[in-house]
């Protein structure tokens, strides 16, 4: 059964996540589909959504704390309110946009399994590391696990080669069945592919030999386009 998650990054607004929280909650249920389904929304679009019964909702970020003085930042007071025990930790635009370094990660990391988040922890390769060859690659991805437990019992990893985020360019079936089953070799958890996945791959992508689903950016913004991903991908 493949894993299928909904990453909004920072689209959305309040009313349009209640209306694709409901229309996705609905077409699960009337098609009875048990796949694992997650949707990440912006942190100002959280809510108690009453609708969510057939999949999980979760936070793209959080910070290491139950609240205080972190400007612009939410903590596990905020979550708690929602009932949300689901989170993205090291998302490569995290990373690389943003600064996070992997030290910080490995806090978040740490701080969040403590209280037995679920957490969808992402690595990922540039371009330039990518170039240098698959020995080159896993050592750049290996060193994103510095500091953090892979054995943690709610872990669910993604590979999110950077140089396919958001850019059409997906990587091919032996980019990553290479690196899928490098990384399956060493830590026995469940392991997602993102990077340009979209209705017309999903099925294929999914499919491969050690991909046991999808962490979906763009083409999951559209409902009718993440409707039509589960449902291609809910037999495998």
């Amino acid at each position: 059964m493949a894993i299928i998650a909904s990453n909004f990054k920072t689209n959305h607004t309040r009313k349009s996540t209640n209306d694709f929280i409901e229309n996705v909650n609905n077409f699960l249920l009337s098609n009875d589909i048990k796949e694992e389904v997650y949707v990440f929304p912006t942190a100002t679009s959280l809510d108690y959504f009453k609708t969510v019964s057939n999949f999980t909702l979760g936070a793209q970020n959080a910070y290491a704390t139950t609240n205080g003085s972190f400007t612009g930042e939410i903590g596990t007071e905020q979550l708690d309110e929602f009932g949300i025990k689901t989170i993205l930790i090291g998302h490569s635009e995290r990373r690389h946009i943003l600064g996070e370094s992997q030290e910080e990660i490995a806090k978040k990391f740490s701080f969040y399994s403590e209280l037995g988040y679920k957490i969808i922890y992402c690595i990922g390769e540039p371009l330039e590391v990518k170039e240098q060859g698959l020995e080159k690659t896993l050592e750049y991805v290996y060193e994103q696990f510095v500091g953090i437990d892979t054995n943690y019992e709610n872990l669910i990893l993604a590979y999110e080669p950077v140089w396919a985020i958001g850019t059409g360019v997906t990587a091919t079936n032996t980019d990553i069945t290479s690196v899928h089953s490098a990384i399956k070799s060493k830590i026995a958890k469940p392991l997602l592919y993102g990077g340009s996945v979209k209705v017309a791959n999903a099925h294929e992508i999914c499919a491969l030999d050690g991909v046991d689903g999808a962490l979906i950016g763009t083409a999951s913004w559209k409902v009718e386009d993440f409707k039509q991903i589960i449902e291609n991908t809910k037999d495998l």
